[in-house]
């Protein structure tokens, strides 16, 4: 908690908050508005991505950056959040929407689900900013960062289109990383 309490332990020993939050509890005391019914016959080991996941990176796309039809974006890291904003950006019509992840066994995923390509950074030639900008000189009307590393953020940040691009900054930076860019 902020005062560095903890509402939670295990035999004794205090269990702490992650940004504020606990999901791994067996009991718990929420306010009812952060409830949500859950139907006893679900699979629990798929209906907990609804959690953060699913609703962070679906939420991001359509409620914070507002995807539109025909924009084109770009998703580094490509779990559970980045392929709910590819899913939500394919959803609202985005017509080219590139996944990056230094994991290319997820590309299958991706492309299932709304990718219309798939680069591992650690898989081309050079930057991946100017691999990225090869086809899109300008840059991206939209670009989501869902890995908190700093660095990739920047490199969201740096292919949003020069004028009107929006980057969304998802993932959760290490304590005391900062972002370091040229602004345009």
């Amino acid at each position: 908690m902020p005062d560095g309490t903890s509402r939670f332990s295990k035999d004794g020993k205090p269990i702490f908050h992650f940004m504020g939050c606990s999901t791994f509890s067996e009991y718990t005391v929420i306010a009812e508005i952060s409830a949500a019914k859950i139907n006893p016959f679900s699979d629990l080991s798929k209906v907990c991505m609804l959690g953060c996941g699913v609703s962070t990176g679906w939420g991001a796309a359509i409620n914070t950056c507002k995807v539109h039809f025909n924009s084109k974006v770009v998703v580094f890291g490509l779990g559970a959040v980045g392929l709910s904003v590819i899913q939500a950006a394919k959803m609202q019509g985005a017509s080219k929407i590139v996944g990056v992840d230094i994991n290319s066994k997820k590309f299958e995923s991706a492309m299932k689900i709304g990718a219309t390509e798939c680069v591992n950074p650690t898989e081309i030639t050079g930057d991946i900013k100017a691999h990225l900008l090869a086809s899109e000189k300008w840059g991206y009307d939209f670009t989501f960062d869902c890995t908190g590393s700093v660095k990739v953020m920047r490199d969201a940040l740096e292919v949003a289109h020069r004028g009107w691009g929006e980057s969304c900054v998802i993932g959760v930076a290490a304590s005391g990383h900062e972002i370091q860019t040229r602004p345009f």
